[in-house]
C-alpha cells in the first residue's frame, strides 16, 4: 500500500497565521479557508472587516483548487475561452486559491477572498510558503 503526506492541524494553523500576517501587513481584511485534498474544510478564519460573502467565496475557491489540483485562476482564464466552464461543478472559478502540494501529491488547498483576486492569491501563497 502506498503512503502519502497529509496536512496536520499544526500545518493548518501555520498557514492561517502566515496568511493573516500577509493580510495585516497590507491592511487587507480577508477570509482564508484551508481544505484537504477532497475539499473538506480543515481551517477557516474571517478577519474583522471582511465581508460575509468572503467566507463562502474563499471556501469555494479552495474547493476548486483542491479537487482539480490547479490554481483557481486556471479556470477563471478557461471561462474566457470556453464559457461552458461557468457550470463547472467544483466550487468558485475565480483567482485566489492554490493547491497545497507535498511530495508531488495534492494534500489540500488554500483559498482567500476579500481583496483583489491577485492579492487573494498573494495571501494564499504566503500561507503555503509557511510550510517550508
Amino acid at each position: 500500500m502506498r503512503t502519502k503526506p497529509s496536512l496536520t492541524l499544526s500545518d493548518v494553523k501555520k498557514m492561517l497565521a502566515a496568511g493573516e500576517a500577509e493580510a495585516v501587513k497590507n491592511k487587507w481584511a480577508v477570509a482564508i479557508s484551508i481544505v484537504d485534498e477532497g475539499g473538506h474544510l480543515l481551517g477557516f478564519q474571517r478577519m474583522d472587516g471582511a465581508g460575509p460573502i468572503s467566507a463562502q467565496v474563499a471556501t469555494g475557491k479552495a474547493l476548486t483548487s483542491a479537487l482539480t489540483r490547479r490554481p483557481s485562476k486556471f479556470f477563471e482564464d478557461r471561462v474566457k475561452d470556453r464559457p461552458a466552464f461557468v457550470t463547472f461543478p467544483a466550487g468558485v472559478l475565480i483567482q485566489g486559491a492554490l493547491p497545497i502540494m507535498q511530495q508531488n501529491e495534492c494534500v489540500g488547498a488554500i483559498g482567500v477572498s476579500g481583496v483583489q483576486s491577485h492579492e487573494d492569491e498573494q495571501i494564499a501563497l504566503a500561507g503555503i510558503n509557511a510550510l517550508g
